[in-house]
């Protein structure tokens, strides 16, 4: 298992060592020792959660308050999504920023968003299939959003799938809605890097 840290910090890149003989493959999708000794510290899990979408898809920008906020380890066992961490913590040298993973059902990549970073995926094919698994449960009243298509975030979504044809994105009302970052940054709705720094010391 390889785990790179990503430009924006508190994200990772996981990629596991594959094994495939004539009945298929098998791989360690997720290995404690290895993720605490590049996180620094270990994943609580305290729920999974699993998402279909259909080509062009998009979710996100999602995040959660600090504290607990809701880390997220994030596979894709079938199709294939362009996963994004987004740098939303008030403070932070690398604020505004983002950077993105791959995650399909070939390289089987992971990725992990520590608290306090937002989160989106696109889908690139029909029936892409998310599972993340999450250190704190969903709590509607502490979930909140940032526009996917925010031109200060400037995501850089593919313009084809997988097979080549176009992608049209297609977002929930919800995240339609969301504001962009700057208005999330007024109304005091993101997260702080010191918030979150002080948090992850406790972890």
């Amino acid at each position: 298992m390889q785990i790179r840290e990503l430009k924006i910090p508190g994200a990772w890149e996981i990629t596991p060592k594959q094994f495939p003989d004539d009945r298929g493959v098998f791989l360690e999708a997720y290995k404690s020792s290895a993720f605490e000794k590049a996180v620094g510290h270990r994943l609580d899990l305290r729920q999974a959660n699993v998402s279909v979408s259909k080509a062009g898809t998009v979710r996100g920008i999602h995040f959660a308050d600090v504290p607990p906020s809701q880390a997220k380890y994030v596979v894709c066992p079938r199709g294939a999504v362009l996963d994004f961490a987004i740098d939303i913590r008030v403070g932070s040298p690398t604020f505004g920023q983002w950077d993105s993973v791959l995650l399909d059902d070939v390289d089987r990549r992971a990725i992990y968003l520590s608290e306090g970073l937002g989160h989106a995926f696109i889908a690139l094919e029909d029936d892409s299939t998310v599972m993340y698994m999450c250190s704190a449960e969903y709590a509607p009243g502490r979930e909140h959003g940032v526009s996917p298509v925010c031109s200060e975030v400037a995501l850089d979504f593919p313009k084809t799938g997988r097979d080549g044809s176009p992608l049209e994105l297609l977002l929930s009302e919800k995240d339609t809605a969301a504001p962009n970052l700057a208005e999330a940054r007024e109304s005091g709705l993101l997260p702080t890097w010191d918030a979150v720094q002080a948090y992850l010391a406790t972890l």
